[in-house]
């Protein structure tokens, strides 16, 4: 029997609804809306556009950038009969899909570092993207048709630390602890206030006593609905579960310090946001498999160490100016269509007829000046001594987090992300890539240890990647997620890719949507006789 609507109706409830989910995220959310009745969305679905074979027969397109969004575009048009070159600047397709392994050489503006991990399938590290969403549908339809495999990503992990230097004297804390003790306390004061009659108004009698007997299961609370812990936190001593029934729950942590702790104000709820909801994936043995299915496929398309330099109208299209890498003479490729998915800190500094609105679209995307540091260590300690497997530790240290294999589990080695920073502080990431590659390192290491102390001992190699210093990227993902309209549009025979143009900043699925946004443009275009 469904609950009983107040004469209200439904504002009053969404009102409650909304509050219940800024309270305690999404987790709290979905069981009150059970408990009201009240059914979830689905999501959407998402498919490359469908071009008749033939229909791009003698159309010729320059692709600007061999990265995800270059490639699949070429692999769309290809497949129509469209003539396709796409120009890399660089000697590897990819764009930010890197993973690296032992032996790799890293290039930045002012360094370079070869890369000393050791062998092993699963001896690497992700420095650009590591996850995939579930809901990421276009990216993963790729992963399907290429067959790359999958795996699962530990994202959220309760066995993972929190960390504030000021608080619970600067000593990390189990994310069960902070999880259990956070929902239970925040359950109270919810309880309370609709036990009190403070919500009497948005609910009726019948909503009322189910929500009340939500908030006891949700929060863990006792009969008087009051939090006074809960095993979810776990227990004290040699085992963090009871045992022989010997434990001792552990008392729960003080609510002040866990309000003036920074843990609430994004990090508790990481896994609420839609792009960090579980299920994740990654591919098996990196995530440039990825990058190396769609290169397969399109390889003979691209002219490495093609740096472009001029993007120009001519009247019956484009011409791209580049300076190819053998002779390092000035070279020319006329097209018909454009597609670029050059990263806008590049585009801006290259001579182009765009629009005035599109280079004023170009110069204010700005990109986050991000920063990875991958550690190969001598043993797993972190599931040794901790029992994490995959999973982030939080810290309010420059570092942020530091991340655990979602693979190799109880291996001899394995490659932790030690630090990822992207800019949480003004000028983090900026601070961070102005030092020399082994000063991060060592400054990483400092700060982790506070995480885990003596871990240091265990490293045997490190890499860093500081993105806003990578020739021909200058940055890790663009900062807003409302993207100029000028990006999104065709611009004569300009059409614009990459993450930059969609709301998906830093995903590959948004490289790929704006990919088929680009073919279906142009196919329209061409259909036209445009």
């Amino acid at each position: 029997m469904n609950a009983t609507i107040p004469p209200r109706a439904a504002t009053t409830r969404r009102r409650f609804l909304q509050a219940v989910a800024a309270a305690g995220g999404a987790g709290a959310l979905y069981r009150t809306m059970g408990a009201l009745g009240v059914p979830a969305a689905a999501a959407a679905d998402a498919a490359p556009p469908a071009l008749p074979a033939g229909s791009g027969r003698g159309r010729r397109v320059a692709i600007l950038g061999a990265g995800i969004a270059g490639m699949a575009a070429a692999w769309e048009l290809r497949k129509a009969g469209y003539e396709c070159t796409i120009l890399e600047a660089t000697a590897r397709a990819g764009g930010r899909n890197l993973t690296v392994r032992g032996g790799d050489v890293m290039e930045e503006t002012d360094s370079s570092q070869r890369v000393g991990f050791g062998p092993g399938e699963h001896i690497y590290a992700n420095m650009g993207p590591a996850r995939i969403p579930h809901h990421h549908r276009a990216i993963l339809g790729y992963c399907k048709e290429f067959g790359v495999a999958l795996e699962m990503f530990v994202n959220d992990n309760r066995a993972a630390y929190f960390h504030n230097s000021e608080r619970f004297g600067g000593a990390p804390v189990a994310g069960r602890r902070v999880h259990a003790d956070m929902r239970g306390y925040t359950a109270e004061l919810l309880a309370k206030a609709v036990g009190g009659g403070a919500l009497d108004a948005e609910l009726s009698a019948d909503d009322k006593e189910r929500v009340l007997a939500m908030l006891v299961e949700y929060g863990g609370l006792d009969p008087d609905r009051l939090y006074k812990g809960s095993s979810r936190a776990g227990y004290s001593g040699r085992f963090v579960h009871a045992g022989f029934g010997e434990g001792a729950a552990n008392d729960p942590l003080d609510f002040g310090e866990l309000l003036r702790s920074d843990f609430w104000q994004y990090k508790l709820h990481f896994e609420e946001f839609l792009d960090q909801n579980p299920t994740l994936l990654q591919p098996v043995g990196g995530m440039d498999a990825i990058a190396r299915a769609f290169e397969t496929r399109v390889s003979g398309l691209i002219r490495f160490g093609a740096a472009v330099e001029e993007i120009r109208r001519t009247q019956g299209g484009a011409r791209i100016v580049f300076r190819g890498a053998a002779s390092r003479a000035q070279e020319a490729l006329e097209a018909d269509f454009v597609i670029c998915a050059i990263p806008a800190p590049v585009l801006r500094n290259i001579s182009a007829d765009f629009s005035p609105e599109a280079r004023a679209a170009i110069r204010s995307t700005a990109f986050v000046p991000a920063v990875k540091i991958a550690f190969e260590t001598r043993n797993r300690f972190w599931e040794e001594e901790n029992a994490i497997y995959g999973g982030i530790s939080w810290t309010d240290r420059d570092i942020t987090q530091i991340w655990y294999p979602a693979c190799g589990y109880r291996a001899e080695r394995g490659v932790i992300i030690g630090a990822y920073i992207w800019d949480d502080l003004p000028g983090q990431g900026a601070r961070w890539g102005a030092m020399d590659p082994q000063e991060r390192l060592r400054a990483a290491i400092a700060e982790g240890e506070r995480i885990h102390p003596g871990y240091g001992a265990a490293i045997a190699a490190g890499a860093s990647r500081a993105w806003a210093k990578v020739p021909y990227q200058l940055g890790g993902w663009p900062e807003s997620y409302d993207p100029p309209a000028a990006l999104r549009a065709a611009d004569g025979p300009f059409h614009f890719a990459g993450d930059q143009v969609t709301a998906l900043p830093g995903w590959q699925e948004g490289a790929v949507l704006s990919a088929h946004a680009a073919v279906a443009a142009i196919a329209e275009r061409a259909a036209r006789g445009g």
